[in-house]
Protein backbone atom coordinates (compact mmCIF):
# COMPACT_ATOMS: atom_id res chain seq x y z
CA UNK A 1 0.00 0.00 0.00
CA UNK A 2 1.32 3.43 -0.84
CA UNK A 3 -0.30 6.72 -0.15
CA UNK A 4 0.09 10.05 -2.15
CA UNK A 5 0.57 13.67 -0.88
CA UNK A 6 -0.84 15.95 -3.55
CA UNK A 7 -0.01 19.79 -3.31
CA UNK A 8 -2.71 22.12 -4.25
CA UNK A 9 -2.16 25.24 -5.21
CA UNK A 10 -5.00 27.85 -4.60
CA UNK A 11 -5.47 31.60 -5.11
CA UNK A 12 -8.49 33.51 -4.41
CA UNK A 13 -10.69 31.24 -3.11
CA UNK A 14 -10.36 28.87 -6.06
CA UNK A 15 -7.93 25.76 -6.59
CA UNK A 16 -5.44 25.97 -9.28
CA UNK A 17 -6.82 23.74 -12.38
CA UNK A 18 -3.60 22.18 -12.44
CA UNK A 19 -3.72 20.88 -9.26
CA UNK A 20 -7.32 19.55 -9.33
CA UNK A 21 -5.85 17.71 -12.07
CA UNK A 22 -3.36 16.69 -10.11
CA UNK A 23 -5.73 15.40 -6.97
CA UNK A 24 -7.71 13.77 -9.56
CA UNK A 25 -4.72 11.84 -11.13
CA UNK A 26 -3.60 11.06 -7.60
CA UNK A 27 -6.60 9.38 -6.41
CA UNK A 28 -6.90 7.06 -9.30
CA UNK A 29 -3.13 6.07 -8.66
CA UNK A 30 -3.52 5.72 -5.10
CA UNK A 31 -6.63 3.00 -5.55
CA UNK A 32 -4.64 1.02 -7.90
CA UNK A 33 -1.47 1.08 -5.04
CA UNK A 34 -4.54 0.25 -2.59
CA UNK A 35 -3.22 3.26 -0.58
CA UNK A 36 -4.84 7.29 -0.56
CA UNK A 37 -4.27 10.70 -2.21
CA UNK A 38 -4.25 13.36 0.48
CA UNK A 39 -4.20 16.80 -0.47
CA UNK A 40 -2.01 19.72 1.30
CA UNK A 41 -2.88 23.03 1.03
CA UNK A 42 -0.50 26.14 2.70
CA UNK A 43 -1.98 29.57 3.58
CA UNK A 44 -3.14 32.03 5.83
CA UNK A 45 -6.46 31.10 7.38
CA UNK A 46 -7.45 28.84 4.27
CA UNK A 47 -11.15 28.33 4.25
CA UNK A 48 -12.21 24.98 5.59
CA UNK A 49 -14.54 24.02 2.56
CA UNK A 50 -12.09 25.37 -0.03
CA UNK A 51 -9.76 22.50 1.52
CA UNK A 52 -12.92 19.76 2.03
CA UNK A 53 -13.64 20.62 -1.60
CA UNK A 54 -11.19 18.11 -2.89
CA UNK A 55 -12.62 15.25 -1.46
CA UNK A 56 -15.14 15.64 -4.71
CA UNK A 57 -11.97 14.79 -6.48
CA UNK A 58 -10.68 12.33 -4.53
CA UNK A 59 -8.92 12.81 -2.05
CA UNK A 60 -9.76 11.43 1.07
CA UNK A 61 -7.53 13.86 3.40
CA UNK A 62 -7.12 16.99 3.29
CA UNK A 63 -4.14 19.27 4.91
CA UNK A 64 -3.67 22.16 5.60
CA UNK A 65 -0.83 24.30 6.76
CA UNK A 66 -0.40 28.06 8.24
CA UNK A 67 2.06 29.96 6.16
CA UNK A 68 2.66 32.02 3.10
CA UNK A 69 1.04 30.56 -0.04
CA UNK A 70 2.81 30.85 -3.04
CA UNK A 71 6.42 30.81 -1.91
CA UNK A 72 8.65 27.52 -2.47
CA UNK A 73 10.57 26.97 0.66
CA UNK A 74 7.55 27.60 3.25
CA UNK A 75 5.86 24.46 1.38
CA UNK A 76 8.94 22.23 0.92
CA UNK A 77 9.43 22.73 4.88
CA UNK A 78 5.15 21.68 5.46
CA UNK A 79 5.69 19.32 2.84
CA UNK A 80 8.65 17.60 4.18
CA UNK A 81 7.41 17.43 7.56
CA UNK A 82 4.01 15.77 6.13
CA UNK A 83 5.87 13.28 4.14
CA UNK A 84 8.01 12.62 7.55
CA UNK A 85 5.50 12.30 9.47
CA UNK A 86 2.98 10.29 7.05
CA UNK A 87 5.07 8.05 5.51
CA UNK A 88 3.61 9.09 2.29
CA UNK A 89 5.40 7.17 -0.60
CA UNK A 90 4.96 9.81 -3.18
CA UNK A 91 4.39 13.60 -3.84
CA UNK A 92 2.61 14.78 -6.85
CA UNK A 93 2.52 18.12 -8.31
CA UNK A 94 0.49 19.57 -11.51
CA UNK A 95 2.39 21.63 -13.61
CA UNK A 96 3.64 25.04 -13.04
CA UNK A 97 7.32 26.79 -12.21
CA UNK A 98 6.29 27.19 -8.58
CA UNK A 99 5.97 23.16 -8.44
CA UNK A 100 9.28 22.66 -10.13
CA UNK A 101 10.53 24.83 -7.53
CA UNK A 102 8.98 23.08 -4.13
CA UNK A 103 9.79 19.52 -6.00
CA UNK A 104 13.06 20.38 -6.51
CA UNK A 105 13.50 21.55 -2.89
CA UNK A 106 11.69 18.52 -1.58
CA UNK A 107 13.78 16.20 -3.35
CA UNK A 108 17.34 17.78 -2.15
CA UNK A 109 15.94 18.12 1.38
CA UNK A 110 14.58 14.24 1.48
CA UNK A 111 17.33 13.03 -0.81
CA UNK A 112 14.06 11.66 -3.01
CA UNK A 113 14.06 11.05 -6.61
CA UNK A 114 12.32 14.00 -9.27
CA UNK A 115 10.84 13.52 -12.42
CA UNK A 116 10.01 17.13 -13.80
CA UNK A 117 7.84 17.90 -17.12
CA UNK A 118 5.91 14.48 -16.30
CA UNK A 119 2.92 14.06 -19.43
CA UNK A 120 1.08 10.39 -18.08
CA UNK A 121 1.83 8.44 -14.83
CA UNK A 122 0.82 4.51 -13.71
CA UNK A 123 0.81 1.62 -11.54
CA UNK A 124 2.56 -1.32 -12.19
CA UNK A 125 3.74 -4.30 -9.55
CA UNK A 126 2.88 -1.86 -6.64
CA UNK A 127 4.88 1.02 -8.09
CA UNK A 128 4.47 4.47 -9.79
CA UNK A 129 6.06 4.57 -13.24
CA UNK A 130 6.54 8.14 -14.66
CA UNK A 131 6.84 8.79 -18.12
CA UNK A 132 8.56 12.27 -19.09
CA UNK A 133 9.25 12.91 -23.14
CA UNK A 134 12.84 13.56 -24.01
CA UNK A 135 14.60 14.62 -27.11
CA UNK A 136 12.46 17.37 -27.90
CA UNK A 137 9.58 15.24 -27.64
CA UNK A 138 10.52 12.60 -29.97
CA UNK A 139 11.00 9.93 -27.50
CA UNK A 140 9.54 8.80 -23.80
CA UNK A 141 11.55 8.46 -21.31
CA UNK A 142 10.17 5.76 -18.68
CA UNK A 143 11.29 6.06 -14.74
CA UNK A 144 11.05 4.09 -11.51
CA UNK A 145 11.98 6.00 -8.30
CA UNK A 146 14.97 3.55 -5.95
CA UNK A 147 14.06 6.16 -3.22
CA UNK A 148 11.73 5.77 -0.34
CA UNK A 149 10.23 8.54 -1.59
CA UNK A 150 9.29 9.38 -5.49
CA UNK A 151 8.19 12.92 -6.81
CA UNK A 152 6.34 13.68 -9.70
CA UNK A 153 5.92 16.74 -11.15
CA UNK A 154 3.75 16.81 -14.21
CA UNK A 155 3.82 19.01 -17.46
CA UNK A 156 0.95 22.15 -17.35
CA UNK A 157 -2.45 20.35 -18.59
CA UNK A 158 -1.28 16.76 -18.15
CA UNK A 159 -3.33 15.62 -15.52
CA UNK A 160 -7.16 15.41 -16.54
CA UNK A 161 -9.74 17.11 -13.98
CA UNK A 162 -12.46 14.61 -13.24
CA UNK A 163 -15.74 15.92 -12.87
CA UNK A 164 -16.65 16.63 -9.14
CA UNK A 165 -18.80 13.55 -7.78
CA UNK A 166 -21.25 14.56 -5.62
CA UNK A 167 -21.86 11.39 -3.74
CA UNK A 168 -18.09 11.67 -2.50
CA UNK A 169 -17.88 13.05 0.83
CA UNK A 170 -15.81 16.15 1.39
CA UNK A 171 -12.34 15.48 2.45
CA UNK A 172 -11.92 15.60 6.53
CA UNK A 173 -9.47 18.27 6.96
CA UNK A 174 -6.69 18.58 9.26
CA UNK A 175 -4.23 21.05 10.79
CA UNK A 176 -0.74 20.10 9.85
CA UNK A 177 1.92 21.61 12.63
CA UNK A 178 5.46 22.33 11.60
CA UNK A 179 8.14 24.60 11.84
CA UNK A 180 9.37 27.10 9.34
CA UNK A 181 13.04 27.32 8.58
CA UNK A 182 15.13 30.29 9.09
CA UNK A 183 15.73 30.56 5.53
CA UNK A 184 11.67 30.22 4.61
CA UNK A 185 10.65 33.15 6.29
CA UNK A 186 13.28 35.71 4.27
CA UNK A 187 10.96 35.78 1.54
CA UNK A 188 7.94 38.26 1.25
CA UNK A 189 5.22 38.03 -1.03
CA UNK A 190 4.59 41.81 -2.73
CA UNK A 191 2.08 41.15 -5.19
CA UNK A 192 0.79 38.45 -7.40
CA UNK A 193 -0.79 38.26 -10.21
CA UNK A 194 -0.67 36.15 -14.23
CA UNK A 195 3.19 36.82 -15.10
CA UNK A 196 3.97 39.91 -16.73
CA UNK A 197 0.33 41.67 -16.66
CA UNK A 198 -1.06 39.41 -19.28
CA UNK A 199 -4.71 40.02 -19.08
CA UNK A 200 -6.25 36.52 -20.34
CA UNK A 201 -5.57 32.82 -19.85
CA UNK A 202 -4.34 30.97 -22.85
CA UNK A 203 -4.78 27.78 -20.59
CA UNK A 204 -7.94 28.05 -20.02
CA UNK A 205 -9.24 29.13 -23.40
CA UNK A 206 -11.22 26.85 -25.75
CA UNK A 207 -9.35 28.55 -28.85
CA UNK A 208 -6.03 30.08 -29.18
CA UNK A 209 -5.08 32.18 -32.38
CA UNK A 210 -1.33 31.99 -31.92
CA UNK A 211 1.03 34.55 -33.99
CA UNK A 212 4.57 33.85 -35.53
CA UNK A 213 7.07 35.93 -37.28
CA UNK A 214 4.90 35.51 -39.95
CA UNK A 215 2.84 38.27 -38.65
CA UNK A 216 5.74 40.92 -39.61
CA UNK A 217 5.91 43.53 -36.55
CA UNK A 218 3.75 43.73 -33.33
CA UNK A 219 1.12 45.43 -35.27
CA UNK A 220 0.37 42.84 -37.11
CA UNK A 221 -1.07 40.92 -34.03
CA UNK A 222 -4.12 43.12 -34.36
CA UNK A 223 -5.41 41.04 -36.99
CA UNK A 224 -5.04 38.02 -34.38
CA UNK A 225 -7.01 40.06 -31.34
CA UNK A 226 -9.23 41.02 -33.78
CA UNK A 227 -9.81 37.18 -35.06
CA UNK A 228 -9.97 36.05 -31.37
CA UNK A 229 -12.70 38.47 -30.26
CA UNK A 230 -14.78 37.61 -33.19
CA UNK A 231 -14.70 33.79 -31.39
CA UNK A 232 -15.81 35.12 -28.31
CA UNK A 233 -15.06 35.53 -24.92
CA UNK A 234 -13.76 31.53 -25.20
CA UNK A 235 -10.67 32.62 -27.17
CA UNK A 236 -7.30 34.31 -26.41
CA UNK A 237 -4.25 35.00 -28.48
CA UNK A 238 -0.83 33.16 -28.12
CA UNK A 239 2.50 33.84 -29.35
CA UNK A 240 5.83 32.12 -30.40
CA UNK A 241 9.42 32.46 -28.73
CA UNK A 242 10.80 34.44 -31.30
CA UNK A 243 8.00 37.30 -31.51
CA UNK A 244 8.00 37.50 -27.55
CA UNK A 245 11.78 37.99 -27.69
CA UNK A 246 11.25 40.66 -30.80
CA UNK A 247 8.87 42.42 -27.93
CA UNK A 248 6.24 41.96 -30.14
CA UNK A 249 3.78 39.68 -27.66
CA UNK A 250 3.88 39.91 -23.81
CA UNK A 251 6.29 36.65 -22.09
CA UNK A 252 2.72 35.31 -20.34
CA UNK A 253 1.10 34.72 -23.68
CA UNK A 254 4.40 32.17 -25.11
CA UNK A 255 3.63 28.96 -26.26
CA UNK A 256 6.46 25.85 -26.21
CA UNK A 257 8.85 24.79 -24.63
CA UNK A 258 10.33 27.69 -22.42
CA UNK A 259 6.65 29.15 -22.23
CA UNK A 260 3.45 27.44 -21.79
CA UNK A 261 1.85 24.39 -22.30
CA UNK A 262 -2.37 24.45 -23.91
CA UNK A 263 -4.39 22.28 -25.17
CA UNK A 264 -7.17 24.55 -26.66
CA UNK A 265 -10.49 22.29 -28.66
CA UNK A 266 -9.30 25.11 -31.79
CA UNK A 267 -5.17 26.09 -32.07
CA UNK A 268 -5.17 28.26 -35.12
CA UNK A 269 -1.55 29.16 -35.52
CA UNK A 270 -0.94 32.13 -38.05
CA UNK A 271 2.83 32.65 -39.46
CA UNK A 272 4.12 29.86 -37.03
CA UNK A 273 6.86 27.60 -38.88
CA UNK A 274 6.30 24.71 -36.36
CA UNK A 275 9.93 24.59 -34.70
CA UNK A 276 9.53 21.27 -32.12
CA UNK A 277 9.93 23.75 -29.19
CA UNK A 278 6.95 25.29 -29.93
CA UNK A 279 5.30 21.84 -31.44
CA UNK A 280 5.98 20.91 -27.83
CA UNK A 281 3.81 23.92 -26.24
CA UNK A 282 0.85 23.01 -28.40
CA UNK A 283 0.62 19.24 -29.71
CA UNK A 284 -2.02 18.04 -27.25
CA UNK A 285 -4.87 20.54 -28.50
CA UNK A 286 -7.99 18.89 -29.89
CA UNK A 287 -7.65 20.67 -33.35
CA UNK A 288 -4.49 22.79 -34.77
CA UNK A 289 -5.53 24.46 -37.97
CA UNK A 290 -2.41 26.80 -39.79
CA UNK A 291 -1.69 29.63 -41.60
CA UNK A 292 1.33 29.76 -44.02
CA UNK A 293 2.60 30.98 -47.03
CA UNK A 294 5.57 28.57 -47.08
CA UNK A 295 3.77 24.83 -48.25
CA UNK A 296 6.81 23.32 -46.86
CA UNK A 297 6.54 25.00 -43.33
CA UNK A 298 7.24 22.17 -40.61
CA UNK A 299 3.62 22.84 -38.88
CA UNK A 300 2.21 21.14 -41.59
CA UNK A 301 3.22 17.97 -41.06
CA UNK A 302 0.91 17.85 -37.69
CA UNK A 303 -1.91 20.25 -38.73
CA UNK A 304 -5.15 18.83 -38.96
CA UNK A 305 -5.89 21.51 -41.55
CA UNK A 306 -3.36 23.34 -43.65
CA UNK A 307 -3.70 26.80 -45.24
CA UNK A 308 -1.20 27.82 -48.24
CA UNK A 309 -1.36 31.78 -48.52
CA UNK A 310 -1.23 35.06 -47.03
CA UNK A 311 -2.42 35.54 -43.40
CA UNK A 312 -2.76 39.06 -43.81
CA UNK A 313 -5.45 38.29 -46.52
CA UNK A 314 -6.80 35.18 -44.55
CA UNK A 315 -7.16 36.60 -41.20
CA UNK A 316 -9.44 38.94 -42.21
CA UNK A 317 -11.94 36.77 -43.68
CA UNK A 318 -11.81 34.39 -41.61
CA UNK A 319 -12.80 36.78 -38.83
CA UNK A 320 -15.73 38.25 -41.02
CA UNK A 321 -16.66 34.67 -41.47
CA UNK A 322 -16.97 34.22 -37.63
CA UNK A 323 -18.50 37.38 -37.24
CA UNK A 324 -21.16 36.63 -40.08
CA UNK A 325 -21.56 33.36 -38.39
CA UNK A 326 -22.60 34.40 -34.91
CA UNK A 327 -24.94 37.05 -36.53
CA UNK A 328 -26.75 34.23 -38.42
Amino acid sequence: MANILVYALHYDGAINKNSLGAVSEGAKLAAELGGEAHAILLGENVPHDLAASLGKYGAKKALVAEGPEGLAQPLVDAMAAAITEGGYSYALFGGGLLGFEIGAGLAARLGAGVVMEVTAVRAENGELIAERPILGDSAISEVKYRSDVGIIIGRLNAFEIVQPDPAHPDAPVEQLSFELSPHAQQATMVTRGEQRGADVDIEGADILVAGGRGLGKAEGFQLAEDLAAAFGSNAAVAATRAVVDAGWYPYAAQIGQTGKTVAPKLYLAAGISGAIQHKVGMQASENIVAINKDANAPIFEFSDLGIVGDLNKILPKLTEAVKAKKAG
